[in-house]
């Protein structure tokens, strides 16, 4: 797990990196268009395309921490074996759906390669953004699949991670 905890941690650096990155060209962007009266073209086009991979990246990150949102309402009074067993189950079906999303998005990732598409202002290829995303998926899916086998980790307290 330690080698999958480093990953995770690479991808949720990475993700802050692109997420300034944004920052600053939408700053640049606004102060160009605003002070000194010049556009950036295509500056909304790199600013979703480097969203989609940071969102991506944080999805490994998340699913370490145990940070997807989950409703104990029905299982406030079940035992903690219950509850564990139901963990698990979710972390498989969070496994499951990262397979399928990675599966999809790989297949996306080749057809725009096949298709040479692009943005529509600067050219930016399609391809290069499912490829980005592709990685994260995979370690997510690869993290919630050993949380389904192993069972939650938790912390000294005894509370999830």
């Amino acid at each position: 797990m330690a080698w999958l905890d480093k990953l995770a941690r690479a991808c949720a650096v990475l993700a802050g990196v692109l997420l300034a990155l944004i920052t600053l060209l939408t700053c640049a962007s606004v102060v160009g268009r605003n002070l000194l009266d010049t556009a950036m073209a295509g500056d909304f086009e790199l600013t979703s395309a480097a969203t989609g991979i940071a969102v991506a990246l944080c999805l490994p990150w998340c699913q370490l921490r145990h940070g997807n949102i989950t409703v104990d309402f029905f299982t406030d009074r079940a035992s903690s074996r219950t509850v564990a067993k139901l963990n698990r189950l979710a972390c498989f079906l969070v496994a499951t759906a990262m397979a399928v999303l990675t599966w999809r998005t790989t297949m996306g990732c080749v057809s725009a390669w096949n298709s040479h598409s692009g943005s529509m202002l600067l050219g930016f290829p399609d391809w290069a953004v499912y490829a980005g995303m592709v990685p994260p998926m995979l370690l997510t899916g690869a993290i919630a699949m050993w949380q389904a086998v192993q069972g939650p980790a938790t912390r000294t307290d005894g509370l999830p991670l």
